[in-house]
Formats: C-alpha cells, sequence, structure tokens
C-alpha cells in the first residue's frame, strides 16, 4: 500500500555536513541503542519516556523505547533508516547552534544494521492519520504496512549483534551492560527533570521519575532522601553562562567524581574542565583525594560549545574555557560560603548503611541511660582510640615466622615517626630508610590476604549484620562479584531491590567498628577502573589491602612503627605497595654527609 503524507521532515544530510561530522561507531553496547532511542525521544517533545529492558540469565535480549513525542508520518518513518537522515540539522551552519540531544543521523540505520527493529509511530497532531509499522532486519526492510497506534513512537531492538558474531562476543555480562544503561540513563533523567522516565527490566520497575520543574525531585529518586539532605543549592549567571543545581556539603563527599552530574544546554556531558572547576570551588572544604557530589545545570551560549568531538556527544568542547570554569568555581565558592556546612551528628552520612539490631522498641538515641556494672579492682590506663585501632590492626596483620628472602630488608631500628606518615629506621650498616606507614602496611596485608595456600580464607561473623543501600548501576556490578568477593571472605547477599546484606568479612580487616570501611571497598568495586587491568579477585585483594591498612596521618608508638617494619621485612617483596609506589626510600651516610656538604 502506497502512503502519502506531507513533505518529509526527515532528510539525507549533503556529504559535506556529513563529513563535517565526527564519524565513529554509535552502536557498541546495548546502552548505546538505549542512549540513541531516549534521545531521539526527548528531541522529538515528549513527556513520558518508558525504557524495557528483557534479559536471559548471561546477556541483554531485546531493547524497547516508548514516548508520547511528536511521531512520524509513514514517509518520515521510513526515511528515519536512511544513512545520514536527521530532522534536526539541514547543514554545515547548523552544528555550530545545535541544542539537540543528537544529530547523528546513522543512529537508527546503525542499531538497524545489526539487529530487528520494530518501530511504531503515529504523529502526535493528527488524531486521523494512521500509525505505521516498519520491521527492519539486518538493514532490510522486512515489513511496512499503516497499523492502528497511539501518538508517539515506539522502537523494539532485538537480537542485538545476531549478525556480528565477532562484536557480540566483546560484549560483557549481563549485569555489567545492566550497569552501563543504568550508568547512562541516570545522566539524562537529571539532566531532563521535566520528563517522566519508567526503566523496567524483566518487567520490575528500577526507576520511576515524575515531571517536576525541580531536579531535587529527579535526585530524590534515584539516590534517596539521605543525599538530599546533605546538598546545597546553587545558583549563578553571568554573560556567558547561567549555572542551576545541587552540590554536596563537604560531609558528603567520594573518592571519586562518579556522582559528579553535569548537564550543558539539557545535555549530560563529561567536561574534565568543568569538573576541576567544582573541585575548585571546595579549596581547603575537601582533602585533594575526595570530591563531593554534584548535580549542576548549565545553560552556554550554543557558540561556544562543541558537542561534535565524539559520535556518543557526551564529551563536549568548551570555548572561553578559563571565563566559564571561573564563573564555576565562583558559584561553587558562594554556595559553599553562604550555608551552614556543620554535618548533623543524625545525619546517615555517605555511607548509606544501616546496621541490623534486634532491638526494635526504642531507637537508640531515645532510650534511656544504662550504667554498665563497675569492676571493682580493676585499673584502667588512658588509651589514645587511635593507638588502640591501630593496635587492633597490626595484630591482623603479624605475618607466621618464615624466614627472610634472600635479598630482602636488613633488621631495622625504629628512631621515630615523622608527620603521622612516615617511619624513621635506621639499618645495622648506618644506612636511614624513611617507610610511607600506609604504603608499608598496605603491602603486608596484601601478601596476608593474597595467600593462595589451598585454604578457604578466615572469616569472622558479623554479630549485627550490615545493610548496603547501592544506586541500580553499583548493584548490577556488585550482583556480578558476589561470587569472587565470597572466594575472598565476603559473606553478601542480594537483600531486596538494590540492596545488599553483610554478614561476614575477612579476618584480615580485624573488627568492624566503621561500617563506612564497608562503603569505601564497595565503592572502590564499582567504581569505574583505570590503569592496568586486572580479574576480580586480584582487585578485591588489592582495595582490601588498601583500606584495611594503617591511614597515612596515623600517629603511632614507636612501638607500633617497629612492628610494622618488622612485619614489612617478612613479606616476599617489601619494596613497593599493591598499586606499585614504593614503601620506602633510602638514604646513606655518604648520601647524608654530601648533603651537608661534609664530603
Amino acid at each position: 500500500m502506497k502512503h502519502e503524507s506531507a513533505s518529509p521532515v526527515i532528510r539525507v544530510l549533503d556529504q559535506a555536513t556529513v563529513n563535517k561530522i565526527a564519524a565513529g561507531e554509535v552502536v557498541e553496547r546495548p546502552a548505546s541503542v538505549v542512549k540513541e532511542l531516549v534521545e531521539n525521544a526527548i528531541d522529538a517533545g515528549a513527556r513520558s519516556i518508558r525504557i524495557e529492558v528483557l534479559s536471559s540469565r548471561t546477556d541483554i535480549t531485546s531493547v524497547r523505547v516508548t514516548d508520547d513525542g511528536a511521531g512520524m508520518s509513514p514517509a518520515d518513518a521510513l526515511l528515519a533508516f536512511t544513512p545520514h537522515a536527521t530532522s534536526k540539522i539541514a547543514g554545515i551552519t547548523d552544528l555550530d547552534t545545535i541544542r539537540t540531544m543528537g544529530f547523528r543521523g546513522e543512529a537508527l540505520a546503525s542499531i538497524a544494521a545489526v539487529s530487528r527493529v520494530t518501530l511504531i509511530t503515529r504523529p502526535n497532531n493528527d488524531d486521523l492519520a494512521a500509525g505505521t509499522r516498519i520491521v527492519i532486519a539486518g538493514g532490510d526492510v522486512i515489513e511496512d504496512v499503516p497499523v492502528g497506534a497511539p501518538g508517539g513512537t515506539s522502537v523494539l531492538v532485538e537480537d542485538l549483534f545476531y549478525n556480528t558474531p565477532a562484536r557480540k562476543k566483546f560484549q560483557k555480562t549481563r549485569n555489567t551492560e545492566l550497569a552501563h544503561i543504568h550508568d547512562m540513563l541516570e545522566g539524562i533523567f537529571l539532566a531532563n527533570p521535566p520528563i517522566a522516565f519508567r526503566l523496567s527490566v524483566n518487567g520490575s520497575e528500577l526507576v520511576v521519575t515524575d515531571k517536576s520543574p525541580s531536579s531535587l525531585d529527579t535526585i530524590t529518586r534515584i539516590f534517596g532522601t539521605a543525599v538530599v539532605r546533605d546538598l546545597v543549592p546553587v545558583t549563578g549567571s553571568g554573560p556567558l553562562l547561567k549555572i542551576t543545581g545541587h552540590i554536596s556539603r563537604p560531609s558528603l563527599s567520594r573518592k571519586d567524581h562518579a556522582r559528579i552530574f553535569i548537564s550543558i544546554n539539557g545535555r549530560y556531558v563529561s567536561s574534565p574542565a568543568i569538573t576541576n572547576a567544582i573541585k575548585e570551588g571546595y579549596g581547603t572544604l575537601l582533602p585533594k583525594d575526595r570530591f563531593p557530589v554534584a548535580f549542576l545545570s548549565l545553560e552556554i551560549e550554543t557558540g561556544l560549545v562543541d558537542v561534535n568531538v565524539h559520535p556518543t556527544k557526551k564529551l563536549v568542547r568548551i570555548s572561553r574555557e578559563p571565563e566559564i570554569t571561573k564563573a564555576v568555581c565562583d558559584a561553587i565558592r558562594n554556595a559553599l560560603s553562604s550555608h551552614d556546612l556543620i554535618p548533623d551528628i543524625r545525619s546517615p552520612g555517605p555511607a548509606r548503611a544501616t546496621v541490623i539490631t534486634t532491638d526494635a522498641v526504642l531507637p537508640e538515641h531515645s532510650r534511656p541511660y544504662e550504667y554498665s556494672s563497675i569492676q571493682p579492682g580493676v585499673v584502667s590506663e588512658p588509651t589514645h582510640a587511635g593507638t588502640t585501632a591501630t593496635d587492633r590492626q597490626l595484630r591482623q596483620t603479624e605475618l607466621a615466622p618464615e624466614p627472610v628472602p634472600a635479598g630482602s630488608l636488613p633488621p631495622l631500628r625504629v628512631i621515630g615517626e615523622f608527620g603521622g606518615i612516615y617511619i624513621l629506621a635506621t639499618t645495622e650498616t648506618g644506612e636511614l630508610l624513611v617507610i610511607d606507614q600506609h604504603a608499608a602496611h598496605e603491602r603486608i596485608l596484601y601478601e596476608l590476604a593474597g595467600r593462595k595456600d589451598g585454604k578457604e580464607k578466615r572469616v569472622q561473623e558479623l554479630i549485627a549484620p550490615v545493610i548496603l543501600h547501592r544506586t541500580p548501576r553499583e548493584s548490577a556490578i556488585l550482583a556480578d562479584l558476589l561470587p569472587a568477593l565470597a572466594e575472598e571472605g565476603f559473606h553478601i547477599e542480594e537483600f531486596g531491590r538494590d540492596t545488599f546484606v553483610v554478614r561476614a568479612i575477612p579476618v584480615v580487616l580485624g573488627k568492624l567498628e566503621d561500617t563506612s570501611l564497608l562503603e569505601d571497598i564497595i565503592s572502590d568495586l564499582t567504581s569505574a577502573e583505570r590503569g592496568q587491568r586486572v580479574d576480580n579477585r586480584e582487585r578485591i585483594t588489592r582495595i582490601v589491602a588498601c583500606r584495611g591498612a594503617i591511614k597515612a596521618g596515623t600517629v603511632c608508638t614507636q612501638e607500633q612503627c617497629q612492628r610494622v617494619a618488622d612485619q614489612l621485612r617478612l613479606t616476599k617483596n617489601p619494596f613497593t605497595c599493591p598499586h606499585g609506589r614504593p614503601t620506602m626510600v633510602r638514604f646513606s651516610k655518604v648520601d647524608l654527609d654530601g648533603m651537608f656538604k661534609r664530603s
């Protein structure tokens, strides 16, 4: 049947414009498909978007995105699958003023070339128009017929990479691919609060956001009220940009910038320059190795933003960058200076961890005081709490006496500590060693935790199991890591949607007095990997060693420093930490004499 319609809205771009658009493959994994379809729905003016993901036990089997946007005429629906066909730009000059989510016309064509796609659409502004159903498999049109349909568009993608097995084999596990989908969608949801989103996986709704003029409602939906309580609003404007959003008080911080969400002109983007400006705005309020939580929306003149840097359009390039980053930094600094930054002691804090208790009668802060029984005849020596905790850590890492490896460290005599970071020790030959106490104890703990002697890991049951709440993205990653964690001594179980219960931890971590230790370990595991890639068990061992080791800045007694030095001598590789940093530097008497001009 021949379709009749008005002049097409979608057009095929001329070659000059095509050549100006950044080349590259759009479809690299299921998350790429979801991103393209959701952004098309946003550009179509949708106010309600539903994302449905189906999976087997091993991989993603289908993705459907349904919206109530403008919809397409029969002619436009078919033309949309033509490479470099788009309704969003007409020529080269439009690239400088683009405000839509995307403009690479081959998105639908690329998806259809490696999957089976079913598109159902109907123009939303014409109640009398018929809908259109198009089925394409491997780039070939299988079906093109009129159907009854609501206004808007629905795109179903099945059998992704069925005809490109080489690409399909590079897909990760089901949970890893789901994590990529969650990660990408979180940014899109936060950048578009006026749109209602619903994300479901295998029929179970994981994220639901409402149409709202405020991004705070969307933040609450995704990250919960515990995070929202620690946010302060940010506003700022200038000749080049307008800034709105929320940032965390210094009491809520992370070891990475995974929860810094930036949108520019409604597009969720990545910008190292703006991320650095946000961090700089905190000044000395945050340690150099900690990052805030931030949700910022920037409106910048389109001529100053180049989104045509990478095919995914997530990385952007900004003109007049120094002026714009200074404005961001100033807005952050002004927001922090105008708010009370004293942390609330009753706040759950960034750990988002809960201890299960059997006493459900009264909350702890409202129970009457109880006096513990007095033991007469016992004399207690005052002990610094930090020193006691360090003592427990060192008892956990007492290595079994073994012959010191040939060529290893000579006996060391500790003579002091400097700055709560460095241990000063001498050797029998008169050399001076400066030892990084954290790096040294990290190496000790790493070798103890990583022993492969055929025995099961020693674990300690927690008297009060700990509940950890994660985001959907982190939950998907953590679910994949549970078997490897179990092998390393962590007994962790899924405990409902995006919730896990920790029942046991490795003995080498010692007594669990602060649940933030578990939070840090899990955050490390669910963060994006950087640098050298290793298997899951090796990653877990390194993270346990890092998080369980004595921290830099911990004041140790001379006896404790001596124990660190003695334990380090018993390791197989005492010279670096698991990450390759040196554990010590050496100064010979000749070196020192030369420094003091005594030679």
